[in-house]
C-alpha cells in the first residue's frame, strides 16, 4: 500500500464511499428528473445497493472506530453491497444482450408486483427477467446505463476494500 494511503482512517475511506455514493445516486436523479428516464426494476435495486452502502459508509464514517475488528466489519458489509450491485448490474447487461426473441415480456410495475406479492416473490419475479429491463433507452460512449453503474460499483468497491486492508495492514 502507498504511504499516502497508508496513512487513511476509517473515516476518509468512509467518506470517500459515502461521497461516491452521493455521486452515484445524483446521476441517478438526474437521469430520472431531468432527462426522463424512468428506472425499470433493476435499476431500482442497483440503487438499493448503493444506498445500503451509503448507509454503511455514513455509520463508519459517524464511529470512526479505532483497532482491526470494526473496520473489517464495516468494510466487509459496504463490499456485501457493492458486490450486490455488481450482480444486480451484471444481471441487468446480461438482459440487454439477449437476442430480441429470447427477451422476456414485460411484467408488472414495481409498484405493483410491491403491493401484492411477498417481498422474496418480487425479488425472485425481478431477477427472472422483464422486457423493459432489456430496453436500452441510452448510451453514453457506446455503453448502456447498466454498464456505467456496474462500472461505478468496481470503482466504488475501493473504498470498502480500503477500509479491510486498513484493518489488516502492519502497524508500526
Amino acid at each position: 500500500m502507498s504511504p499516502h494511503l497508508a496513512r487513511l482512517g476509517v473515516r476518509h475511506w468512509s467518506l470517500a464511499g459515502l461521497a461516491f455514493c452521493a455521486l452515484m445516486m445524483a446521476v441517478a436523479l438526474y437521469l430520472e428528473h431531468v432527462v426522463g428516464l424512468e428506472p425499470c426494476p433493476l435499476c431500482i435495486f442497483q440503487r438499493v445497493a448503493v444506498l445500503a452502502a451509503a448507509a454503511v459508509f455514513a455509520v463508519a464514517a459517524l464511529h470512526n472506530p479505532g483497532g482491526r475488528v470494526a473496520p473489517a466489519v464495516y468494510g466487509a458489509l459496504g463490499l456485501s453491497a457493492v458486490i450486490g450491485g455488481i450482480g444486480v448490474a451484471w444481471r441487468h447487461l446480461w438482459l440487454q444482450s439477449l437476442p430480441p426473441e429470447e427477451v422476456p415480456s414485460c411484467g408488472p410495475g414495481l409498484d405493483y408486483m410491491m403491493d401484492l406479492l411477498p417481498w422474496r416473490d418480487v425479488v425472485a419475479m425481478v431477477f427472472s427477467g422483464s422486457g423493459e429491463c432489456a430496453e436500452i433507452d441510452f448510451l453514453l460512449l457506446g455503453i448502456s446505463l447498466p454498464g456505467w453503474t456496474l462500472i461505478g460499483f468496481l470503482v466504488l468497491a475501493v473504498a470498502p476494500l480500503g477500509l479491510v486492508l486498513m484493518a489488516f495492514r502492519e502497524r508500526v
